[in-house]
């Protein structure tokens, strides 16, 4: 059993692996690679349009089903090696790896939107051309966000853009570190639990 487990996660690292390396080939669209990229695509491709058909995963031009895909094969990987390491698993042990592998992935997106967000005040106080391509891509990610944090959060007050940015940048920021604590706190609670 335990050499089961070892094999499968493994397995699940590699694949992990080939799925970076596939999201990294679709930042270059227009290029051609050949085909290895074709082998690489019919490999991972089914499975990462299983985890895009969930709209959640999209804010504007950003689809975050990869990273929801890659949170998913990282649980998976860290079950499988625990039960190859130990042994045993118990129900607790895999929430506390699901809590845990949750929690990475929104903080790593909430990071994101924050040195977006980051990126485009600096931006805006440094007067750069936001006409470019390269801000109008930092526009197109971080109005969403900006947008549903300063509604949700002052409702229907009016926020200026410059102090919006800050306050959701701050609030971003807070939500990680508050999340963070929680999980710190919860996650052993939950791998102690006896069932």
């Amino acid at each position: 059993m335990q050499k089961i487990m070892s094999i499968l996660g493994s397995l699940a690292s590699v694949y992990m692996l080939l799925i970076f390396i596939r999201v990294m080939f679709t930042w270059f669209s227009g290029a051609r690679f050949g085909r290895p990229v074709e082998i690489l695509s019919r490999i991972t491709d089914p499975y990462l349009a299983w985890w895009s058909r969930f709209p959640i995963l999209r804010t504007g031009f950003i689809d975050l089903s990869p990273i929801a895909a890659m949170a998913a094969l990282s649980l998976a990987q860290n079950v499988f090696s625990i039960v190859a390491r130990s042994g045993f698993i118990s129900l607790g042990l895999v929430l506390g790896i699901a809590v845990s592998s949750l929690w990475s992935a929104a903080s790593f997106i909430l990071g994101f939107f924050a040195v977006i967000l980051g990126l485009r005040l600096i931006a805006y106080l440094s007067n750069q051309n936001i006409y470019s391509p390269f801000w109008r891509i930092i526009d197109s990610i971080s109005q969403p966000v900006l947008y549903r944090i300063t509604r949700f959060f002052f409702r229907s007050r009016i926020v200026n853009y410059r102090s919006g940015i800050i306050l959701s940048i701050v609030i971003l920021l807070a939500l990680m570190a508050v999340g963070g604590f929680a999980i710190g706190k919860v996650t052993p609670l939950l791998v102690r639990l006896p069932i």
